[in-house]
């Protein structure tokens, strides 16, 4: 019968009833057992060879864990737990697990799973072309005083190619420290303004040999667009309002004119401003924020144009102004326009591309310096056959 032992080989006779029948007892288990055998045999016959190969060898793999662990034990490493949970997905594996626990085995496949899910979701978007990335930082470069906003509007208004700010950013070259920052951080403008509005104010400019010149400036609220500048050494009211004249047509539709309480703004020249058709509105002592279109120009004209160049004289200073406005009038985007431009030229706005972060096909990026090089105004042009 085996490895076991008859009971009479204990001391039992074999004529004593007890030990025959602790013999058929015996035989009787043995019987069962080779029953069970022959019935999980003839179960694993009609199983599918597939399942029975994944069930072989997910055994053996245990089977390896418990021989390494005889030799060092240690824990089980990454590959044996990924086998053992892609084997488990042909069988029932809860039947032929044996090393560890059921829990740790689930848990094993949740950490495949989320390896899994982190590798089919990658995080971020797909690169823009290659060569809108270098259109990016050709134009950070260029115009060091631009920011992400600004290099997004120009992208969108005059080559029609529509891409989020936070995307510029990415891709502009980091700078170093001390150089201009490269984004400007542009102040909200005021939401709410009148079509019937405009604004005018002084600034002072200093030339190569310490000299002051005043620069005046007229700009209407509804399109930020500069009616008139000049500049003069010796400002006074009848010449501030000549300018006026000048700026204000005699077929405006404008109500209201806003200015500080300089003394140049006297009361003889707010007398004569109602002859123009307007009515003065004087800003509150030390408010600025109340004339915030005009004094917001003006902090735009020293970063933009003042603070890059030295004049020479007031001719050398009212050239300057004349490219400069020329510039922010026709070609320069505002955030407070949607983005837009004051006075757009014919074009523009582009219309939107119809593929996006691409280039349209027989044209290229072409650029205008302005102030000599300080800034640049980007067109599409097509080709030359």
């Amino acid at each position: 019968m085996g490895d076991a032992a008859w009971p009479f080989d204990a001391g039992w006779p074999r004529e004593c009833p007890v030990g025959m029948m602790m013999v058929a007892m015996h035989g009787a288990r043995i019987t069962l057992r080779l029953l069970a055998d022959l019935a999980m045999f003839a179960s694993a016959l009609l199983r599918p060879p597939r399942a029975l190969a994944a069930e072989n060898l997910f055994l053996r793999k245990q089977l390896a864990m418990y021989r390494e662990r005889g030799v060092k034990p240690r824990r089980t490493d990454v590959a044996t737990r990924a086998s053992l949970v892609l084997l488990s997905r042909w069988f029932d594996w809860r039947a032929a697990l044996v090393n560890v626990s059921p829990r740790t085995f689930l848990r094993w496949h949740r950490q495949g799973f989320r390896l899994f899910w982190r590798w089919k979701s990658r995080p971020g978007r797909p690169p823009i072309p290659g060569e809108l990335r270098t259109l990016i930082r050709r134009m950070a470069n260029e115009n060091p005083s631009w920011g992400q906003e600004r290099i997004a509007n120009e992208l969108l208004l005059n080559l029609g190619i529509c891409i989020s700010p936070r995307t510029v950013g990415k891709y502009m070259p980091k700078r170093p420290p001390g150089s201009p920052r490269g984004d400007q951080r542009w102040a909200t403008f005021l939401r709410n303004h009148a079509e019937a509005i405009v604004a005018c104010d002084f600034c002072v400019v200093v030339t190569a040999t310490f000299q002051l010149l005043y620069v005046f400036v007229v700009m209407e609220h509804a399109s930020r667009r500069v009616l008139h500048f000049n500049v003069t050494r010796h400002p006074t009211a009848q010449w501030t309002l000549q300018q006026l004249r000048e700026a204000i047509t005699s077929d405006h539709s404008y109500r209201f004119l806003i200015h500080d309480r300089d003394s140049i703004f006297s009361k003889e020249l707010d007398r004569s401003i109602r002859k123009l058709g307007l009515r003065a509105l004087k800003t509150p002592y030390r408010s600025p924020r109340a004339n915030a279109i005009c004094e917001r120009f003006i902090g735009t004209l020293r970063r933009e144009a003042l603070d890059w160049v030295i004049p020479f004289g007031e001719r050398h200073l009212r050239t300057l102004l004349k490219s400069w406005v020329a510039h922010y009038n026709g070609a320069r985007p505002h955030m407070s326009r949607g983005p837009g431009v004051p006075h757009p030229p014919a074009g523009v706005p582009l219309s939107l591309q119809s593929t996006r972060h691409v280039i349209p096909k027989g044209f290229q990026v072409a650029s205008r310096s302005v102030l000599g090089g300080i800034h640049h105004e980007y067109r599409l042009l097509a080709h030359a056959a």
